[in-house]
């Protein structure tokens, strides 16, 4: 027995504060982290909405020096993080509230990050050890507080920002980006509309599903997933169906920190194929993930049918094994309204060879049970346009 496979790395969440009407703790948590003058990092949509303002009134009446930066686009950009930063020095900012769905939380965490560094955003890519790059004493702490319930970017160590110039998603990434403090309130997300509830909630189930089905041995990320996947199965309807279902609304909130805690162990090809659909298209990231998962279930069927069958189990599934599991997830991605094709939210084959080149390069790919060349990622990619299961 090669007992390497067991040496492993694991972290866990930071302090998290959960329930109904814990953003009015805002100001206060602020303080823990030593703020005196926090720059809220959101987007424009947000930004138009009472609770930004009502966040910002309650900073400012608790005596703390609050700013806004609210250009963030869909797939935050390295201008979006540039432009952050300089909002961030020019208001003599000393933290981030990280404040939105996962664009605006990856680019809070990734603005706090390069508040005080001095070498450019890319020279921090996940890739060998560039996070010993880092000057983490000019890194700014982060309150994150999530809007969506989707990518656990709150729980994260790592900020998915799309480089402009080469038409890439880049994972920045740094042990102390993890932000200091979490506020999960659900009654943020009771506005959120029923299609993009359903969307994030599938990147929640994404994030999971892949932990789970990674063969790297972390028994207590596979455990989490496992959980976090019954959540989805059992809230993600009930929050989709009515926005106002405080219960379900806060059972996603933990079901997306749990995805985004599970894949510490790891994602895999329904990731390594989304980054660079997303990054080539700009196309909602959730939304890939879901119309991806059977396609890239089915192609891992040899590796996972036994994962599979116990993960039915769980869920209380009839006849639990591969096919049902798969028969699930279609059966759950049209109840909630979710494409059956790439094709459907405007993507073609015009860059099917780059698609997969990009794929078999991605960081996600390294933990999907099957090493898939960059033909079969092609493949797979083709299925997903056609919608040939």
């Amino acid at each position: 027995m090669d007992m390497n496979q067991y040496r492993m790395n694991w972290n866990y969440p930071t302090a998290m504060r959960v329930g109904a009407g814990r953003i009015a703790e805002l100001a206060q948590a602020c303080k823990q982290l030593g703020m005196r003058a926090p720059l809220l990092v959101t987007d424009p949509g947000l930004a138009a909405l009472p609770m930004i303002d009502q966040a910002l009134k309650h900073c400012r009446d608790q005596g703390l020096q609050a700013g806004l930066y609210s250009a963030v686009k869909g797939n935050p950009t390295g201008r979006n993080v540039s432009e952050g930063v300089a909002a961030f020095r020019a208001g003599g900012h000393d933290g981030v509230i990280a404040f939105g769905g996962g664009s605006a939380l990856d680019a809070g965490k990734a603005i706090a990050l390069m508040a005080g560094q001095e070498r450019p955003l890319w020279d921090f890519e996940d890739i060998g050890d560039n996070h010993l790059r880092v000057n983490v004493a000019g890194m700014a702490p982060v309150v994150a507080v999530p809007t969506t319930a989707g990518t656990g970017s709150e729980v994260g160590r790592a900020s998915v920002i799309t480089d402009e110039d080469n038409h890439l998603k880049r994972i920045i990434f740094h042990a102390s980006m993890l932000p200091g403090l979490v506020i999960l309130d659900p009654e943020l997300t009771v506005g959120l509309p029923p299609k993009i509830t359903a969307a994030t909630g599938m990147d929640a189930l994404s994030h999971s599903m892949e932990a789970y089905c990674s063969p790297l041995f972390h028994p207590m990320a596979e455990s989490i997933a496992l959980e976090g996947m019954r959540l989805v199965k059992e809230y993600l309807p009930r929050a989709t169906a009515d926005g106002t279902d405080i219960e379900a609304r806060l059972h996603m909130l933990v079901a997306s920190s749990m995805g985004a805690t599970a894949f510490q162990r790891g994602l895999g090809a329904m990731h390594a194929l989304a980054h660079p659909l997303g990054a080539l298209y700009d196309a909602h990231h959730g939304t890939l993930n879901a119309i991806l998962m059977p396609y890239v279930l089915q192609a891992n069927k040899e590796q996972i049918a036994p994962h599979m069958e116990r993960l039915g189990r769980y869920l209380a599934l009839a006849s639990p094994d591969f096919n049902t599991v798969l028969e699930w997830v279609v059966d759950l991605r049209a109840d909630l309204g979710i494409p059956h094709t790439l094709a459907e939210i405007g993507i073609d084959d015009a860059r099917v060879e780059q698609i997969g080149r990009m794929a078999e390069v991605d960081p996600s790919a390294g933990t999907n049970p099957i090493a898939f060349t960059a033909v079969e990622y092609r493949q797979i990619f083709m299925r997903a346009l056609e919608g040939s299961l």
